[in-house]
Parts: structure tokens; C-alpha cells; sequence
């Protein structure tokens, strides 16, 4: 099972920046594609982004333009770039390998 710890959430005004960190140790990271997913009180999980193993990427609508995801393949990690975040982006963000989990990392935006 891959482990994953998610780092770099913090509280930021609206319309300011933060990126996200996933980290392993595991080497097979690097074949799998990865997701990030967020949560916020009250509401089911949702979808954010996806890089696959080649570096294709994919967004959800909500976030589209604002967030970029990417991966180190050196590093075993892969990164949430968050622009422009707005309120409604405040939510616990994870990451996500097949079925294996982060614990999350709060991200708070004020107006």
C-alpha cells in the first residue's frame, strides 16, 4: 500500500496562492497517475485534478485556469499550484493513488 502525506495548507486571503505537496516513499508513485481530492464541512468528497503517469493532466470545472497540477518523478511527488483561491475552495485536500489515501491538508481561504 502507498503510503502519501499531503503538506502545504495553511489560511490564505481570497485571491491568494498555496500549493500543495504529495510525498512518498514509494517508488511505484511514478506509475500510477494521482488525484487530488478536497472536502469541505458538510459536503461529499469532489474531484479537483489528475496527472497520469505520462503528465497528462485534468481539472475539475471549479477549478479550471486556477489550479495546476504537476509531478517530480525524482521526487516521488506530485503538486496542487492554487491561484486565485476564492472561499468556496476551502475544504481538507488529499491525494490519492488508486485506492490508497493522504490523511489531507487544510486549506482555509478568507474573504
Amino acid at each position: 500500500q502507498v503510503q502519501l502525506v499531503e503538506s502545504g495548507g495553511g489560511l490564505v486571503q481570497a485571491g491568494g496562492s498555496l500549493r500543495l505537496s504529495c510525498t512518498t516513499s514509494e517508488t511505484r508513485f511514478r506509475r500510477n497517475a494521482v488525484a487530488w481530492y478536497r472536502q469541505a464541512p458538510g459536503k461529499e468528497r469532489e474531484y479537483v485534478a489528475l496527472v497520469s503517469r505520462t503528465g497528462n493532466t485534468d481539472y475539475a470545472d471549479s477549478v479550471k485556469g486556477r489550479f495546476t497540477i504537476s509531478r517530480d518523478t525524482t521526487k516521488n511527488s506530485v503538486y496542487l499550484q492554487m491561484n486565485d483561491l476564492k472561499p468556496e475552495d476551502t475544504a481538507v485536500y488529499q491525494c490519492a493513488v488508486g485506492t490508497a489515501w493522504g490523511r489531507g491538508t487544510q486549506v482555509t481561504v478568507s474573504s
